[in-house]
């Protein structure tokens, strides 16, 4: 049986009109739906919240409210949501703050038409889409922050929650860095099957993102051998 493939929704977000319209505009000719546009952050927050898109494609400079701020009330009001910020900016204190905030990836402006439709389907899946180079700046952060002690419950204590040898497997794989795609191919199971045991162990963490599950996997040492 085929399933059916609803069309993924897309809101763009950027202070630009040109640009804002021409990215509406590539994502709605190569099938995405374009649910709704927003020019700042207070209109972003506001219309995404009614729009409810899958991906939200985000510059990081807004009037009004700037995009991390952004990405954390809406991340926060709907942990489903994935963002993908599109910057012009390449900074790594821009790349962290946008993650820490809970995008799930980031591409430069300076990406391809192609780069970036191929970013907005991954993205939508929930796997970590960065521009080449940025990834090893991501990881090497999420580790930073695992050697931070957290108020995390310890998972050898009474009642923590238990995963399965499957769950465990794949948590050690997300660690490492690899995507839903290549988790898959490693351990011979389909893409959705990643899928579902990553939304299960967030479910029995009691974690909202990839970033905190990340980190919950390096405290414990799964990124290890």
């Amino acid at each position: 049986m085929t399933e059916r493939q609803d069309p993924i929704k897309v809101m763009v977000v950027d202070d630009h009109p040109m640009w804002r319209d021409a990215v509406a505009r590539d994502l709605a000719e190569s099938g995405f739906e374009v649910v709704a546009t927003a020019g700042d952050g207070e209109q972003a927050v506001r219309r995404a919240k009614a729009a409810a898109p899958d991906v939200l494609v985000l510059d990081l400079n807004l009037p009004a409210k700037p995009g991390v701020q952004v990405c954390k009330e809406l991340v926060g009001h709907n942990p489903a949501l994935r963002v993908l910020v599109l910057s012009a900016s390449g900074e790594h204190a821009d790349v962290l703050e946008a993650v820490k905030s809970g995008a799930t990836g980031y591409l430069l402006k300076s990406a391809s038409t192609e780069e970036l439709l191929d970013a907005v389907r991954r993205t939508a899946v929930g796997d970590p889409v960065f521009t080449p180079g940025l990834a090893g700046l991501v990881l090497g952060e999420y580790r930073r922050l695992a050697a931070e002690p957290a108020p995390a419950a310890d998972a050898d204590e009474p009642g923590a929650p238990r995963l399965t040898d499957r769950e465990t497997e794949v948590l050690r794989l997300v660690a490492k860095g690899l995507s839903y795609k290549q988790i898959a191919e490693r351990l011979v199971i389909s893409h959705r099957t990643v899928q579902n045991h990553v939304q299960n162990t967030l479910g029995k963490l009691q974690l909202h993102n990839r970033v905190e599950l990340v980190r919950y996997a390096i405290e414990r040492g799964l990124d290890e051998e």
